[in-house]
């Protein structure tokens, strides 16, 4: 099964990712992530890449492509894949059409985590650290006993920049301007998958998510929760 797993930030898409990854034996493929091995191993693909990370820039298509496509050759991915992170927009997703076409493969679904914007707002901003231990807490799931203080040395709370409201909502902003019209292309395409991650435990979406994935949906089948 090939997969491409979407979702904004706070969705819950890592802990998806993570039981599709070890519950279905897919092979995580985080763009990020491989971005990075790349460059530390020195790859030549890495070395390309890392000029337009060092820059701040997007790593152009054609290296993005040929890192999956050699990622796509180890042992690993032989009972599928999850891609997380890529493609980030339809250009995107065209060339990794047309490259996976040329190997006689294509994407299964599309697994989009869908979560509405007031929960994403509450989820990521309750977040608060320890200025000491650097100890994580939230407002809703994980309160300290002592408001303002850390539960394990005593150290104020304090909140991050990008956990502040007035920062999420820009991010979110962002993400659904460049990720809306790859939700639409993938839809017409008989690709998209909608799980509904509002208000359920990750265990709950897990539920769901595994549901339509065992046993894969037939090509033009649709499936809503």
């Amino acid at each position: 099964m090939y997969l491409i797993l979407l979702g904004a930030p706070g969705a819950g898409k890592g802990t998806q990712a993570a039981f599709l990854s070890k519950e279905m034996k897919l092979a995580h493929i985080a763009s990020g992530d491989l971005f990075r091995k790349n460059a530390q191993q020195g790859t030549r693909l890495g070395l390309l890449a890392k000029t337009y990370m060092d820059k701040g820039a997007l790593v152009p298509n054609d290296i993005t492509i040929s890192m999956i496509l050699e990622r796509l050759k180890e042992p690993d991915t032989g009972e599928g894949i999850m891609l997380d992170g890529f493609p980030r927009n339809i250009e995107q997703a065209e060339a990794l059409n047309k490259a996976l076409a040329e190997t006689g493969r294509d994407i299964d679904k599309v697994v989009y985590l869908k979560v509405p914007e007031e929960e994403l707002l509450q989820r990521l901003g309750g977040r608060w650290i320890c200025e000491k231990c650097q100890t994580p807490f939230h407002e809703v799931t994980a309160r300290p006993r002592v408001p303002g203080k850390c539960d394990k040395c005593g150290g104020r709370l304090y909140q991050r920049d990008d956990d502040k409201p007035e920062t999420i909502k820009k991010r979110l902003q962002e993400y659904f301007r460049q990720t809306q019209p790859l939700i639409d292309y993938y839809s017409k395409r008989d690709k998209l998958l909608e799980i509904d991650g509002g208000g359920r435990t990750p265990e709950g979406v897990w539920v769901l998510l595994k549901t339509a994935l065992n046993p894969p949906l037939k090509k033009g089948e649709k499936m809503s929760f």
